[in-house]
């Protein structure tokens, strides 16, 4: 079974054939058509790895993730519907950030703002930033909101709400400093004192980008953190779920902690090295016919394209035009993507930040 008749199953969509579907592309573009859509050159404005048939598709979309937020200015797992709205509206915010708007500025800034309220509404007095409903699994989306304000605090231009969004920092990063475990991680739930690995690397990715814009973080919490990473350490490179607990390496985690040792500037660190020479053999692009038995792909490759962007540049040129395509073609009519188990919202977050990354638009994922 194909990532499309995946979709096809999951959500019945009336689809056209791939070769109606580019059929009808080209034929919308002005003559005289291009000879070679995926590899052709683009106006000047974009990057070059970026293809015409890759904007399009960012494009699209962008459009769906505008006209599914709700009223709210929230997103759902499923648009209008579902669960996570923290978590959801702080991805698919970065997303439209990842292309170039802003709260104030941009195509698509009204969207941004709208997302950035529901973020600053859903922080609590005690620092949590989660609604009411999400708070037995919240810490993930707590993480997300972190990164998602702190790349909103150096483009935000009213001063009430530059103040709003640094109340809401420096109560968050209290909260998750307050919430590490004795062993340096976190689980999903502030109070729980226990800890895995894919938490932790959301926890850590938050308080950088925040300390990165100039919110103070405590060095230890940090620095714990980084440990446990560490300790989850396995003989092959990769970093097992739990620190305490004996398993295999999860390829996802690893991706997700190469980030973290990037964004720590641990960038010639042999443990950093090991985790990544893991990751490329199991987050492959050129292995996606093995994504049905892998159930947090998106996930992986959100965080598997930030490694390869960050450890340079002849990385980058194997992984990107691979990766771009094949997302490329997984994309929906509608402009959405599966998101693995979780939803389209998801999955069309992670799909435009992986395909926006050559745009340099969010600081945490630059070089």
């Amino acid at each position: 079974m194909t990532m499309r008749t995946t979709v096809r199953a999951d959500y019945g969509s009336r689809r056209r054939a791939v070769v109606l579907l580019m059929a009808a592309l080209c034929g919308a573009l002005p003559a005289p058509a291009l000879a070679d859509d995926r590899t052709a050159p683009l106006p000047r404005k974009h990057p070059p790895e970026v293809t015409p048939r890759a904007q399009r598709a960012i494009e699209r979309g962008l459009a769906y993730l505008v006209r599914t937020q709700n009223a709210d200015g929230s997103w759902r797992t499923h648009g209008p519907t579902g669960n996570y709205p923290v978590a959801m509206t702080s991805l698919a915010g970065l997303a439209v950030m990842a292309g170039g708007s802003t709260p104030t500025q941009g195509e698509h800034a009204r969207c941004v703002s709208r997302a950035l309220s529901y973020i600053l509404r859903s922080a609590r007095r005690d620092g949590l930033i989660a609604q009411l409903e999400e708070e037995s699994h919240c810490m993930h989306g707590h993480g997300f909101a972190l990164l998602f304000l702190a790349q909103c605090l150096g483009v935000e231009e009213d001063a009430q709400r530059l103040a709003q969004i640094k109340l809401a920092l420096r109560r968050g990063i209290e909260l998750t400093a307050r919430s590490q475990s004795a062993a340096g991680g976190w689980l999903y739930t502030p109070d729980s004192g226990g800890d895995e690995g894919s938490v932790t690397v959301t926890q850590v990715q938050g308080l950088r980008a925040a300390r990165n814009v100039g919110m103070a973080v405590p060095k230890r919490v940090i620095d714990n953190a980084m440990q446990y990473l560490v300790d989850s350490t396995n003989p092959d490179g990769g970093i097992r779920y739990q620190a305490g607990d004996p398993g295999q390496s999860r390829p996802a985690i690893t991706a997700a902690a190469v980030v973290c040792y990037y964004n720590a500037g641990e960038y010639d660190s042999p443990r950093a090295s090991r985790a990544l020479a893991f990751a490329e053999r199991h987050l492959s692009p050129q292995r996606a016919d093995d994504s049905q038995h892998f159930g947090h792909y998106y996930y992986g490759q959100m965080y598997m394209a930030q490694a390869m962007y960050l450890s340079g540049e002849d990385k980058w040129r194997e992984y990107y035009p691979t990766m771009r395509d094949l997302l490329v073609d997984w994309q929906d009519d509608e402009g959405w993507w599966i998101g693995d188990h979780v939803g389209p919202v998801y999955g069309t977050a992670a799909a435009l930040l992986i395909l926006q990354l050559p745009y340099k638009n969010l600081p945490i994922m630059q070089r």
